[in-house]
């Protein structure tokens, strides 16, 4: 089961979105937050496997340091945004999925989330229109000798599918 954080600071979308994903019986919403201190919060009390974040929060915050904290916890991200980032950001979010959607955008986005952490190769025969997937561009730096994560980053996971499979979209 995947196990999903939602931070959207629009309650409606916020339910609309847990319903969505809990729309599929392998997914699970495990917390709902609307604001970055909130969504550290969530995402340290519920270790999730992926996190649905709005860029623009509640009380004049964003998403792009909670990305940075979720990523250093291995943690990846989806981005859920009217406003796209002007430049992909792979050490911070699978991609980006571009607000208005509709079921069919989220269940398909989710699918090939899941097929990403899954480390499996992904042929969806439609790619959502609005949704944008990001690959990464620069090496990861090296670590320090006999540093050994708990939980690869998302960065780890992304790249290990990158490499050895190649996205399909049509």
């Amino acid at each position: 089961m995947l196990r999903i954080l939602v931070v959207e600071d629009d309650l409606q979308l916020a339910t609309t979105l847990k319903y969505l994903v809990e729309d599929n019986p392998r997914y699970r919403v495990v917390a709902t937050a609307d604001d970055a201190d909130s969504a550290i919060a969530a995402a340290e009390a519920h270790d999730p496997d992926l996190v649905l974040l709005d860029l623009h929060l509640a009380h004049g915050s964003t998403g792009f340091p909670v990305a940075v904290h979720l990523n250093a916890l291995g943690v990846a991200c989806l981005f859920v945004s009217g406003k796209a980032p002007r430049f992909a950001m792979p050490d911070l979010a699978i991609g980006c999925l571009m607000k208005p959607f509709t079921a069919e955008d989220v269940h398909r986005s989710l699918a090939m989330a899941e097929d990403l952490l899954r480390g499996r190769e992904t042929l969806r025969p439609k790619v959502p229109q609005n949704l944008m997937l990001y690959e990464a561009i620069e090496e990861r730096p090296a670590v320090e000798p006999g540093f050994i994560p708990s939980k690869p980053s998302f960065r780890t996971r992304l790249e290990h599918w990158l490499s050895g499979h190649q996205r399909l979209a049509s």
